[in-house]
């Protein structure tokens, strides 16, 4: 039992590798790799590193000395050294050449971009599983009509699979998001203290050309295409912003469907997943908690209030940059993508196993579906030759009064009984007008058409990896 606190995004709900992703070994490793990548593409311009040297740091880039980095930091008070220090006594020959021009934000910032877009990568896979789940779910229930609400209140019905599909779409204006940020994702490359170069003009002579492709060589080491064309010290902090709006846009998505489903299990329509040996309560052992919605909730809320903290950090870079923004990112942006990573797992865990009782949807839809019915029923007594108006007073009458026995006096809806018995409506096949199928408009083809159109296009991206993702909740 350690006595210091743990952070539950990793230690109960975050994935392996979203966690492994901000840890400091992946951190730390990164920026050894972004020197290397600095040191060749300074050798390939002819700056007098040499090849042993660049072959000493490929052969230290994972073995960090932690605890004698904790040391250079205790004495210099600045990590970005410390590490500088703690390679260069495993690469002595090399140590001249280490961070030969670069600021701080050099490895920082560039490191960041490749973490982030790499986070984002794993995030938009977990998007495309849950789609896929998502549309086999909707595939199964396409024709299962069900009572809608508006307004939290029943209105006109639709089918299990059609409002799976809503659940769906809104992922999909999601991972649309995250595809264009992660194909314009750049990187800062090499712009000096403020952004200017001056360092590296200095290092090649004045000569700028090679300034730039020193830029363009280095960006394509590290996997990127380009550098952002303009920069502080920094890359720009409103990247930061846009990326926590594209994981708040996610959260919300995820926290409507888990609401959805708190709602539906309660009317006792459709439930998660639960456990044969699962406790939904210590003290009421009937109850089977919506556990997994609940937690979606949670930490989606947690990431949607993160979103705030990102637009007031750009806002505040004076001029070519200020340090308040780094222990504010150092939070932000791990935080908010392991608790995402977190959301999206219990989501797909809920997907693929969404339990659904069309018994009980049934009765709900039917206690419901005679007041729905009676535009039908009114249509089908003027075809009779009955007068429209007074078809819609008795209508409204018999309406209010058959509310009144299901509020008041908590009785069944008697509404068709009311109908039958007035020779108003007695030309008319009451039962015929309240087959449920014929209130869904085109619900089951709007599935089919959804599922080609919408769905379909985001399984033949990801194909390769829709069966790879898992879904395991740990706790």
């Amino acid at each position: 039992m350690t006595l210091t606190y743990d952070n539950p995004l990793i230690t109960r709900y975050a994935s392996p590798a979203m966690s492994q992703l901000w840890g400091p070994q992946r951190k730390f490793s990164t920026w050894r790799r972004l020197w290397l990548a600095l040191a060749e593409a300074e050798a390939e311009l002819g700056l007098p590193v040499t090849p042993q040297q660049i072959a000493e740091l490929r052969h230290h880039l994972d073995d960090i000395d932690f605890e004698k980095t904790a040391e250079y930091e205790q004495k210099l008070r600045h990590d970005v050294m410390a590490h500088v220090h703690a390679f260069g006594d495993v690469c002595p020959n090399a140590r001249p050449i280490i961070h030969l021009g670069a600021t701080s934000c050099f490895v920082t910032d560039n490191a960041d971009a490749v973490l982030l877009r790499e986070a984002l990568i794993l995030l938009r896979n977990r998007l495309a599983a849950i789609i896929d789940r998502l549309g086999k779910f909707a595939w199964k229930y396409r024709d299962l009509p069900c009572l809608s609400f508006t307004h939290l209140q029943p209105a006109q019905p639709t089918t299990v699979g059609r409002r799976a599909c809503l659940w769906a779409y809104d992922l999909i204006l999601d991972i649309l998001e995250t595809e264009h940020r992660i194909k314009t994702f750049k990187t800062l490359g090499n712009k000096g203290t403020t952004g200017t170069q001056a360092s590296f003009l200095k290092l090649f002579g004045g000569d700028s050309e090679k300034v730039r492709q020193l830029e363009r060589i280095f960006c394509a080491k590290i996997g990127f295409e380009e550098s952002f064309a303009l920069t502080a010290q920094t890359y720009p902090r409103k990247i930061d912003s846009q990326i926590l709006d594209i994981l708040s846009g996610i959260a919300q998505s995820s926290h409507k469907f888990a609401t959805d489903l708190r709602i539906l299990a309660h009317r006792k329509e459709m439930e998660e997943p639960f456990e044969t040996h699962q406790i939904g309560s210590s003290a009421m052992a009937y109850k089977r908690n919506p556990m997994r919605s609940e937690r979606i909730c949670s930490l989606a809320r947690f990431v949607m209030s993160l979103q705030t903290s990102p637009p007031m950090t750009a806002a505040t870079q004076w001029m070519e940059r200020t340090l308040d923004d780094s222990a504010n990112r150092r939070l932000v942006l791990p935080q908010s993508f392991l608790a995402l990573d977190a959301v999206l797992i219990l989501y797909q865990n809920i997907a693929e196993g969404l339990t659904v009782y069309p018994k009980v949807i049934e009765k709900n839809l039917r206690a419901e579906l005679p007041f729905m019915a009676t535009e039908n029923i009114l249509m089908a007594a003027v075809e009779k030759g009955g007068d429209r108006q007074d078809l819609h007073e008795r209508i409204r009458q018999h309406s209010q009064a058959a509310a009144a026995i299901v509020k008041n006096e908590g009785g069944e809806n008697d509404l068709l009984e009311r109908l039958r018995s007035d020779r108003a409506f007695a030309e008319v096949d009451i039962d015929a007008e309240m087959n449920p199928a014929a209130f869904v408009g085109r619900s089951p083809e709007q599935v089919d058409e959804f599922i080609a159109e919408q769905i379909n296009p985001v399984r033949r991206r990801y194909e390769d990896i829709l069966t790879a993702v898992n879904a395991e909740v740990r706790v």
